[in-house]
Formats: structure tokens, C-alpha cells, sequence
């Protein structure tokens, strides 16, 4: 059943419905509507009031969006989480939005999915937190449902998708401008980044990778004016495995990492320091030079919140502050 910290029935449900906004007259335009998904298509006589989230590295988009999420499954409590499993980007402003725990450390619950009432149910289709094995067992059950693939599109694209579903086209929209603003006016105040970056995946979880020029870490420090520089092609056939980066061994780091500076993934100051005493890099330029900043620990996954910390922590290195 679902973790409480406050009792969650139908008289709960009723007081947080009462602390959302007022729906506007565009979100109510085009009830009932189907929505394509990844699973094939749902039709949804209303807007969503009571969202379920099985999915916390979706749950950040929707809460950026103003989407009425209720209970949002919860991973393994770490260094990326808040004591819940929630994490750490968007777990105060679940906390304000009374968003409950569906279930802890991704153990699918399907009797709290069942409680919680939802009249949308969000499903991942990759990744640690998917469920999608589970769709057709809930829809059984009469829950709508729709299986969002977060693999293969950036936030901004899960927040059309989403908005759509929830009614919230224009709370969508003014999500990504705000972020896109953001993003702007952090990039006009940094001083100029001259040559190539590389952005590195360096010992996580024993694990070494080269970010490709079009993921979505890239694709920020591109909007604060940075040209990310990926794996050499002399490398490609030392990729072990792929996906936004590509993952090769220890020992051809050296050869991989191309750019005058290095951006250092889901890492902090710390980590910082553990590169630049590798060894094995001690005749790289960047780290001659000292060229070597964080991402910041939640740069892992960008989302609304997560993007706007790896902009901050990206500007702070850049500043020396």
C-alpha cells in the first residue's frame, strides 16, 4: 500500500484538488481525447486530476509542468535522493505539492496503484523504474495509462507529450521558455569557453564514457555557448556499449577525452580532485591546465530542475566560485 506521512483516501485526494489551480479554458478544450503512447493509445474523457507517476525520472517533468501528481513511485535513497527515495532536483517541490510515496526503491506495488485512485497513470518504457511489463495487468484493472519512452527524447520533448495528456499544452510551453530564459541570461554572464569540451562519465560505478555532441548534457553546455566534442572515430570500435554516451575502458580515456576543457559528470569538487590525480590523464591539457569542472550530482538525467542545477553548477566552476 502506499507509504503516508498523511492519510491518502478520497477526502485526502479532495484536499489536494482544492491546493491545485483553477483549470483554464484552454485546458479544458478537446475533452475527451486520445492520446498516442508507446503502449498504442488511451482516451481520456476528462482532464487528469489525480496523476500517478510509476516513473521518478518522469515524476520532475510533470511536477515542472504544474501536472496534478498525487503519488510518485520512489528509488533506492542515495546521495541523488532526498530520505524518501524522491530525487533530490524535485523532491521539495513534491514535498509542498503533497505528492506521496506510491512505493519505495522501485518495488512495484500494484495494490497501491490500485489505491491511489489515479485517473492517469504514467508508465516509463526503459529503465530502472519501467513497469511496462505490468501495462496490460493494469489496464486490467480499468487504470489509464500511457508508457512515456524517456530514452530516446530530451525533457522538453516529454513535456509536449505530457502536457498534451494532461491538459497542460501552455503550462508546457511556459516551462520550457522559462528553462530556455534561464539558460540565456546564466550563458550572457559566463566568460567565453575557448576550444572543444569534453563531458565525461569518469568512475561511475566503475564505469568510463564520452558524452556524444547531441545529448542532452551537451545540449545545455551548447546553450551556454560551449562546442561539445564527442568520442574520436579512431576510438568507435573500442565502444563497449552506447547510448547518450558512448563507453569505452580506462585505459583509452586518454585518447578519448579531445577537448581543452572536461566537464565531469554526476560529479562534484571531489570528484574533480580524484581526476585530476589520475595518472593515467596526468598529460591531458585539461588537466595541465586545471580546466576540469562538475556537472553536479543530479546532471545524471535532465530534466526541468536537474538542467537548471547543471547550468548553476556549470556557472559556479566557470566563475571560480
Amino acid at each position: 500500500m502506499i507509504q503516508r506521512r498523511t492519510l491518502l483516501t478520497s477526502a485526502f485526494g479532495l484536499a489536494i484538488s482544492t491546493l491545485l489551480p483553477p483549470l483554464t479554458a484552454h485546458a479544458q478544450e478537446g475533452w475527451p481525447r486520445t492520446i498516442r503512447h508507446d503502449a498504442g493509445e488511451l482516451t481520456l474523457p476528462a482532464q487528469p486530476r489525480r496523476i500517478v507517476s510509476t516513473a521518478p525520472s518522469l515524476t520532475g517533468i510533470l511536477l515542472a509542468i504544474g501536472a496534478p501528481v498525487i503519488a510518485s513511485a520512489a528509488t533506492t535513497p542515495s546521495i541523488l535522493t532526498d530520505e524518501k527515495g524522491f530525487f533530490s532536483q524535485w523532491a521539495k517541490v513534491a514535498d509542498e505539492r503533497w505528492v506521496e510515496v506510491l512505493y519505495s526503491k522501485l518495488e512495484f506495488d500494484i495494490e497501491a496503484v490500485i489505491a491511489a485512485e489515479p485517473d492517469l497513470l504514467i508508465i516509463s518504457a526503459t529503465g530502472a523504474d519501467s513497469v511496462v511489463q505490468h501495462h496490460a495487468e493494469l489496464v486490467a484493472q480499468g487504470i489509464p495509462a500511457i508508457v512515456i519512452n524517456y530514452s530516446n527524447q530530451s525533457w522538453q520533448d516529454i513535456a509536449v507529450q505530457l502536457g498534451r495528456a494532461t491538459g497542460l499544452e501552455s503550462e508546457a510551453a511556459d516551462a520550457i521558455a522559462r528553462f530556455d530564459s534561464y539558460a540565456a541570461d546564466v550563458a550572457s554572464s559566463l566568460p567565453p569557453v575557448e576550444g572543444p569540451v569534453s563531458i565525461v562519465g569518469y568512475n561511475i560505478g566503475g564505469s568510463y564514457s564520452i558524452s556524444k555532441p547531441k545529448s542532452p548534457q551537451a545540449r545545455l553546455l551548447a546553450a551556454l555557448g560551449m562546442t561539445v566534442t564527442g568520442l574520436p572515430e579512431s576510438l568507435r570500435r573500442q565502444v563497449t556499449r552506447a547510448s547518450d554516451f558512448e563507453f569505452i575502458s580506462q585505459e583509452n580515456l586518454p585518447a578519448a577525452i579531445t577537448g581543452d576543457s572536461v566537464f565531469l559528470l554526476r560529479a562534484t569538487n571531489e570528484d574533480v580532485e580524484a581526476f585530476l590525480a589520475d595518472p593515467v590523464l596526468a598529460n591531458l591539457p585539461a588537466v595541465k591546465a586545471k580546466h576540469v569542472y562538475p556537472l553536479g550530482a543530479t546532471s545524471f538525467r535532465i530534466d526541468y530542475y536537474s538542467g537548471r542545477q547543471m547550468i548553476d553548477a556549470a556557472a559556479r566552476a566557470l566563475k571560480g566560485k
